[in-house]
C-alpha cells in the first residue's frame, strides 16, 4: 500500500484550506498512492477557535473532502470540526477525524483532548469514547489524533481490533524538546501494537512565514511513517511537504511473530464508555 502524507499548514479559513486539501489530493494521486493522511485541524488552525467554524457532516467543508477523494479516486483522511454538545452556557465542537474515499466512509472523535502544556482543549471541545478501525482498500486502518499518542492503551486496542495501519493526524504544539517527543511516540506506538504508524503533523507556521503568538498547539512539522518493528521509513522537515511511504502489510504477521507483544501482554484492555 503506498501511503502519502500532506503536511500542510492551515490557514485559520476553511474555504482556502479546502483548497489546500484538494491541491495536495492531486499530488498524492500523481505520487499513485492510495491513501493520503492529512493533519488534525485542516480545516482551520488552532490559531482559531474550533467552536467558530463547526460544521456537520453534510456541511461544505466535509462535502467538498468528498468529491475531492471522488474526483481523486483515493482515500482521504482529514482532521475537521463537527458540532458538540454545549458545557452549559459555554459551545464545544468535536475533534473530528473524517475518512472518506472508494471503499467508504468513516468518523474518529478524539478521545484524549489536550489538556497539558497550558493549553486546555476539553474547554471548547467535547471528548470522543469510541475508537475506530475501517477498511481502507482491503486494509484495516486504527484512527488517533494527536495527543491520543501519549496512550498506548489506544494503539493496543486498535490493534486487537485488527488495526494494521494507525494514521495519527496531529496538531503538536510547539516547544523546547516537543518535536522530539512526538516523533518517539510514534515510533514507541508503532512498537506498542506492532502497526504501521503514519504521523501526519501540521507544518510550523514559521516555516511559511506565519507567527502564532499564542500557546495554541499549531504544529511543529517532522511528520513521520513508522514501521511495526519501529523502523522509519520517511520523514519530513518543519516545512509543507508530501512524504510517500510503500507499506510491505504481508510482512505484518512476520513482524508480529518476532516481536509478539500483544500475543504476549497479561493485561487486559478496556475502552471508554463515555
Amino acid at each position: 500500500m503506498r501511503v502519502a502524507v500532506a503536511q500542510v499548514a492551515a490557514s485559520t479559513e476553511p474555504a482556502d484550506n479546502l483548497e489546500l486539501v484538494r491541491q495536495w489530493v492531486r499530488r498524492a494521486a500523481d505520487a499513485a498512492a492510495g491513501l493520503v493522511v492529512f493533519p488534525e485541524a485542516t480545516m482551520a488552525s488552532f490559531a482559531r477557535r474550533s467552536t467558530e467554524v463547526a460544521e456537520p457532516l453534510d456541511g461544505e467543508f466535509a462535502g467538498g473532502v468528498r468529491t475531492v477523494a471522488a474526483e481523486a479516486g483515493i482515500t482521504v483522511v482529514v482532521g475537521l470540526f463537527t458540532p458538540g454538545a454545549a458545557a452549559g452556557d459555554r459551545p464545544r465542537a468535536r475533534n473530528t477525524t473524517l475518512v472518506v474515499g472508494p471503499h467508504g466512509e468513516a468518523t474518529y472523535d478524539k478521545i484524549h483532548l489536550f489538556d497539558a502544556w497550558g493549553f486546555e482543549e476539553s474547554r471548547h471541545v467535547e471528548a470522543g469514547s469510541t475508537p475506530v478501525v475501517t477498511d481502507a482498500g482491503g486494509v484495516r486502518l486504527g484512527l488517533a489524533t494527536c495527543y491520543d499518542v501519549r496512550f498506548p492503551e489506544l494503539f493496543k486496542h486498535l490493534a486487537r481490533q485488527g488495526a494494521q495501519v494507525i494514521v495519527v493526524p496531529a496538531s503538536w504544539a510547539n516547544g523546547p524538546g516537543k518535536a522530539a517527543q512526538w516523533q518517539a511516540l510514534c515510533v514507541a506506538r508503532a512498537l506498542d501494537s506492532t502497526c504501521f504508524v503514519v504521523g501526519a503533523g501540521q507544518a510550523d507556521p514559521a516555516s511559511v512565514g506565519v507567527q502564532v503568538e499564542s500557546a495554541a498547539p499549531t504544529g511543529v512539522g517532522h511528520s513521520l511513517v513508522v514501521g511495526p518493528l519501529g523502523d522509519v521509513l520517511a520523514r519530513a522537515g518543519e516545512a509543507p511537504e508530501l512524504l510517500v511511504a510503500d507499506l510491505d502489510i504481508s510482512g505484518l504477521d512476520a513482524a508480529r511473530d518476532r516481536l509478539p507483544v500483544l500475543a504476549n501482554s497479561r493485561f487486559g484492555l478496556v475502552p471508554p464508555t463515555g
